[in-house]
């Protein structure tokens, strides 16, 4: 029998052939722009919102193929916001991943332009999923779903404020809402994506954005926390990039104790609310996996 760490290696593998097989080909006279996304994408990464979205969708009986243009969709939108994140106009990261990032590989102004490719990119290819089901309404509730968690009253909501508020003090009020959207909002489209599609009631759609929205807080604050205790080796990026870019983050405004706490409350609520949906040994561990990472 399969151990987790086992599962969760076979399972990602499967996710990356996936998401791989919508990357689009390098040709043409837009090739630069074209192999700086698929650089971009096939850097690695956890591909943690795919294999959430997934796994949401067969918990709750989903068994058809229209999920899989979503999860690459998913990827390239996350790929896209971590593209624009690393630029010498936001945070100016050199490394990403333990490689170097996409605006140093290929130019400042073509890591803006992968950037805007894969976001535009993502939409194209989520859209393929109407041919791919019985269910188009679905489909288009979810492109809805992911529009609204992408856009101003999510990811890029949450990056605006977080910006604005770059060198200045962040109140606790400011800095939950730009963890909720600047990192909560794709987890919750993920989850809330694979229940749509599967067909699932309003109520359990209601549950695992609940679920998410924990996951996304707690998967933050670890990283806050990861960023003043890892070291550039195990976690594969700088570390102490938040003081360097003086941020305000959970351990700052509350220091390294209450943060490992607050990581260990919100998790429990996470894993308390997925004890309502059917029985998944995956999911759970892997939500653990998550929010226990070291990077």
């Amino acid at each position: 029998m399969e151990t987790f760490k086992e599962t969760l290696v076979r399972r990602t593998r499967e996710v990356e052939e996936i998401v791989t097989s919508y990357l689009p080909n390098e040709e043409g006279h837009q090739k630069t722009v074209l192999t700086a996304m698929n650089y971009s994408v096939l850097a690695g990464g956890k591909r943690l919102r795919p294999l959430l979205m997934q796994e949401t969708y067969r918990l709750l009986g989903g068994n058809g193929q229209e999920i899989e243009p979503f999860m690459a969709a998913m990827e390239m939108i996350h790929t896209a916001s971590l593209v624009h994140d690393d630029l010498p106009a936001m945070d100016g990261d050199e490394y990403r991943r333990g490689k170097k990032t996409t605006w140093v590989t290929f130019g400042e102004d073509m890591g803006i332009l992968a950037g805007d490719a894969l976001m535009i990119y993502a939409f194209e290819t989520a859209a393929k999923a109407f041919s791919m089901t019985a269910h188009p309404d679905r489909v288009g509730k979810a492109l809805e779903v992911l529009a609204n968690k992408t856009g101003i009253y999510g990811m890029i909501g949450g990056q605006t404020v977080d910006v604005e508020l770059t060198d200045k003090p962040i109140p606790a009020d400011k800095l939950a809402f730009i963890y909720e959207l600047k990192t909560g909002a794709l987890l919750e489209a993920s989850m809330m994506i694979g229940a749509i599609l599967s067909g699932a009631t309003k109520e359990q759609v209601d549950l695992v954005r609940h679920v998410a929205s924990r996951l996304g807080l707690a998967f933050q604050i670890q990283d806050d926390i990861l960023d003043v205790t890892s070291s550039t080796e195990v976690l594969g990026k700088p570390v102490m990039s938040d003081e360097k870019n003086h941020k305000t983050t959970y351990v700052t405004l509350f220091g390294l104790e209450k943060a490992r706490e607050r990581v260990k409350e919100v998790s429990l609520e996470a894993i308390g609310a997925l004890k309502t949906l059917p029985p998944n040994d995956f999911l759970h561990e892997l939500i653990k996996a998550l929010i226990t990472r070291e990077k």
